[in-house]
């Protein structure tokens, strides 16, 4: 992973595009603390390693 990843923030909105799921849904996974986020102001933002961490913790628990 590259810094430019490491500093990549995404909103709501684009991380429910990515995974093919609402934002509603990402926002319960952020709410159940299954999906880290931070907060600047009152916008959440979800960071690319955090994304990644997710995706692979899911990945794990797949196979």
């Amino acid at each position: 992973m590259s810094a430019v990843d490491d500093t990549r923030l995404y909103t709501v909105s684009d991380v429910g595009d990515q995974l093919k799921i609402s934002r509603a849904k990402v926002y319960d996974l952020i709410r159940t603390r299954q999906l880290r986020s931070i907060t600047i102001g009152r916008a959440r933002r979800i960071t690319h390693p955090d994304l990644h961490d997710y995706l692979n913790h899911r990945t794990k628990q797949g196979a």
